[in-house]
């Protein structure tokens, strides 16, 4: 993770200074018309799994926005932004008064990235908005990811999503649109991104001086940038044969390979690959409910669906109180081993 932007992975660019934008043309495209249009609603919820580009194609597109005020005016596609010009330099600097990033904030005592986007955070959007702009410009919010607020921080959106300033927009990221108010839902413009097609992935991945991986990273990464640089910088290959080994094995050979997984995965600055690892056991229990269902074996896939709500909630509740780790996830592999009817 970068120290100067919390929650970059090591690889990556940060969105807000990325020029390039790989397998999303369609959803640029309808932006683009959408806004030029004069129409465009105030509150726009991109959707789509992690890491396959949603921050990157809300700045771009808050770029144009913010680069050509007048709708009417504004060109019909989205260009890539220009890092010489003043908006450009403004919002990869974060120093742009049009345009306000939420996410996590770091804590100040223990210097990592939060658990939850709070409602001080949100505040800073009421602020923002209470300010006087001094070009009359539009004044954009983007919220990265809105599956991250807590409670509060999404009712206080709600208000304000309610009774929007003039010329405000709002750009809601959700990897899991599901988890969010249905109320906040209903009061935005669903944009759905889908996973990045083999060709877009790799050229993504080329922009960041990756290349020549072949097709087992391609498809461990399921489309997404994010995931495929998991896989490469952070272990992520290495933390799956360590799974599938646990699950494969017996006895006293499975629970010395339940411990060494464990300790993997609650080592200090383990947080990237401790949430790869609690994606990577959702995907895998989830796509065995799905196969047992299609074959016909509904006790199984019950069991294996009521096994997916215990192990995520288990999961979640040990992230958000700080518990054990390594208990917690010796606990669901010991589940995921021995799963319940």
């Amino acid at each position: 993770m970068s120290e100067e932007r919390p929650g970059l992975l090591d690889g990556a660019i940060w969105p807000a200074e990325n020029t390039k934008l790989f397998g999303h043309e369609e959803a640029e495209n309808f932006l683009a018309q959408f806004y030029r249009s004069g129409k465009g609603h105030h509150a726009i919820l991109i959707e789509g799994p992690e890491g396959i580009g949603k921050a990157t194609l809300a700045f771009r597109f808050a770029n144009h926005v913010l680069s050509h005020p007048d709708p009417a005016s504004a060109p019909e596609r989205i260009s890539d932004p220009d890092p010489a010009s003043a908006v450009s330099r403004q919002i990869a600097s974060g120093a742009s008064h049009n345009l306000l990033h939420l996410a996590r904030p770091v804590d100040d005592k223990t210097g990592k990235v939060k658990s939850a986007i709070t409602i001080d955070e949100v505040r800073r959007a009421g602020k923002f908005f209470s300010q006087t702009s001094g070009t009359g410009n539009w004044r954009i919010v983007v919220i990265d990811p809105a599956d991250d607020m807590n409670r509060n921080a999404a009712n206080a959106i709600l208000k304000i999503l309610e009774e929007p300033p003039k010329r405000a927009m709002f750009l809601v990221l959700s990897h899991a649109p599901g988890k969010l108010l249905p109320t906040i839902r209903s009061r935005c413009l669903p944009l759905k991104l889908a996973p990045l097609d083999d060709r877009a992935l790799l050229s993504a991945l080329a922009h960041l001086g990756i290349q020549g991986e072949g097709q087992p990273l391609l498809s461990a990464a399921k489309g997404s940038v994010g995931e495929a640089l998991k896989l490469l910088n952070y272990g992520g290959g290495e933390i799956i044969e360590a799974y599938d080994a646990v699950l494969s094995s017996e006895g006293p050979t499975a629970r010395k390979a339940m411990h060494r997984l464990a300790d993997a995965l609650s080592g200090k600055e383990s947080d990237t690959i401790f949430d790869f690892f609690v994606s990577h056991v959702g995907d895998d229990v989830m796509s065995r409910a799905r196969l047992a269902a299609g074959e016909g074996r509904i006790a199984a896939a019950e069991r294996l669906a009521r096994l997916y709500s215990e192990i995520t909630e288990k999961l979640t509740v040990s992230d958000a109180y700080n518990l054990d780790r390594k208990q917690t996830i010796m606990e669901v592999l010991s589940e995921i081993k021995q799963p319940r009817v």
